[in-house]
């Protein structure tokens, strides 16, 4: 049974056991989380899918010498994916471009979205570093082309140059264009794409599952009052208030 299921399961039960909301002591709960069994090996693959969807590579490779369990894609190809998604956080667009193509050409050949994301990128980085004529010229080459074939692209555009009408960024509605934040932005859009090129999820599993756990802890507060995890760093359990 897989553990997605295995929680379901027990959140089930213990969602039985509270269906009028009542106190469920230490000791109770503590028992019914015992009682929960997950394999090793499936807790070594959900640290593996992180550190490989996350791109640590060599935590990878040392994990994989601890503990045995082989990631499900080339770990070569993470080192490769990490360096487009640098190139893309440094603001190199043009390199993380080549990077992509020289990785799968159908990446962008397929994803028109994620191929003007990039080209809008190219352009904030014009912007940024003040190549006004420089910046127009390739709005009007490559960018208004695919405005006119696509509505959202063209509205994309219109907030991107509208940094152009402002000397002071700080006044600029569309300033936060230029926040490091869009840059990670689009470096997840391509890395997200990569992995999906190679079959792999784009999101680790890990995160959802924490997800889903804070999830089943509000709803069955609903009916009960239970010890619950509300530091996931530390995982302990702590009595209600």
């Amino acid at each position: 049974m897989s553990l997605f299921w295995i929680v379901v399961r027990q959140l089930a039960e213990i969602e039985a056991m509270a269906a009028s909301k009542k106190v469920i002591p230490r000791e109770v709960w503590e028992r019914k989380l015992n009682n929960v069994k997950i394999r090793k090996e499936d807790m070594n693959k959900l640290v593996m899918n992180f550190l490989v969807t996350e791109g640590f590579v060599e935590a990878a490779e040392k994990f994989c010498k601890e503990s045995g369990t082989e990631p499900d894609i080339d770990l070569a190809t993470i080192t490769d994916r990490m360096a487009v998604k640098k190139a893309v956080q440094s603001g190199n667009v043009e390199d993380a471009i080549e990077k992509v193509n020289d990785l799968n050409p159908e990446i962008l050949d397929t994803n028109p979205q994620l191929f003007f994301h990039l080209q809008q990128q190219r352009l904030i980085e014009l912007i940024r570093n003040g190549k006004v004529e420089e910046a127009l010229e390739f709005a009007q080459e490559e960018l208004a082309p695919r405005g006119e074939e696509n509505q959202s692209f063209l509205e994309e555009l219109e907030r991107t140059v509208a940094l152009l009408a402002f000397e002071d960024i700080s006044n600029c509605p569309v300033g936060e264009l230029l926040d490091i934040s869009q840059r990670l932005k689009t470096a997840s859009e391509v890395n997200a794409a990569i992995l999906t090129s190679q079959s792999h999820e784009k999101d680790p599993k890990l995160p959802s599952l924490l997800k889903m756990l804070i999830w089943a802890q509000n709803q069955l507060a609903e009916k009960a009052s239970f010890p619950r995890i509300n530091d996931i760093t530390t995982a302990a359990l702590e009595d209600p208030v």
